[in-house]
């Protein structure tokens, strides 16, 4: 017999999880940080250019959800990742949509 997939005490979190990773904005800001490391907003708005209001409430988003963490220093504020599954996840997915990919191209 198979495990359930998601413990029903867990729904609403794991909701809410795919939730947050469901906006192109915040896997491009997570992209960033797994390439880059740590980061500041103004870094982010650079490497992405977004706007930094919307960097700020993305980041803001992630960090209230625990997938990042962030550190004061002056008037900087630095991200970085939180949480050790979302590379696994994202790696998953993605190798996923390429086998797709690979699954819809002619003989």
């Amino acid at each position: 017999m198979a495990n359930e997939l998601i413990p029903n005490r867990h729904l609403e979190e794991a909701a809410s999880r795919f939730k947050i990773l469901s906006e192109t904005v915040r896997l491009e800001l997570l992209n960033q940080l797994q390439l880059n490391g740590e980061m500041t907003v103004s870094e982010l708005v650079e490497a992405t250019g977004h706007r930094q209001a919307n960097v700020s409430k993305h980041l803001g988003m992630m960090a209230r959800e625990g997938l990042l963490s962030r550190r004061k220093d002056g008037l900087y504020v630095h991200y970085q990742i939180n949480d050790p599954t979302l590379s696994a996840l994202c790696l998953l997915v993605c190798g996923r949509i390429r086998e797709e990919e690979l699954d819809e191209q002619p003989s």
